[in-house]
């Protein structure tokens, strides 16, 4: 059975695509016989002919990508694009790591782990880059003292 025409009127007179009408699958014969719009539209009335609902697009998997990423997932080399002084930026990675080690210095002096003088020459060595991490900057205190 042929109703591409019926499709056709019915798409126009519900002001929707041809994918989007629907036809009731136990009326056909009745849709088959209607040959103009008036028809479509008495059809329309009573039920046997509809406009489907637009379909969206599903956020579900991007929603799961993001999720996996606030973990720290899905963030390996193959990921990746640019340099890593795009990604961080040389100055920012300095920032963070310059007021880790002010940080740290301020509690050793404290608590009294290193004095006034060993505080200075210390934030001074830190501010001329000497040390990579907290760490490295505790181990040399630990050198230092022995």
């Amino acid at each position: 059975m042929d109703l591409r025409l019926q499709r056709r009127l019915a798409a126009s007179v519900l002001k929707c695509g041809e994918n989007r009408v629907w036809f009731d699958p136990t009326a056909l014969e009745d849709i088959a016989t209607a040959a103009t719009k008036e028809d479509i539209r008495e059809l329309v009335e009573q039920g046997v002919i509809k406009r489907k609902p637009v379909t969206g697009v599903s956020r579900a998997r991007i929603n799961k990508r993001k999720l996996q990423k606030r973990k720290g997932r899905r963030r390996g080399h193959g990921s990746r694009k640019g340099a890593k002084g795009a990604r961080m930026p040389r100055k920012r990675m300095w920032i963070l790591r310059i007021r880790a080690l002010r940080k740290v210095l301020r509690q050793m002096k404290a608590e009294g782990v290193v004095d006034r003088a060993t505080y200075r020459l210390l934030y001074r060595k830190a501010k001329g880059g000497e040390f990579r991490s907290v760490a490295h900057l505790k181990s040399y205190v630990e050198q230092m003292k022995r």
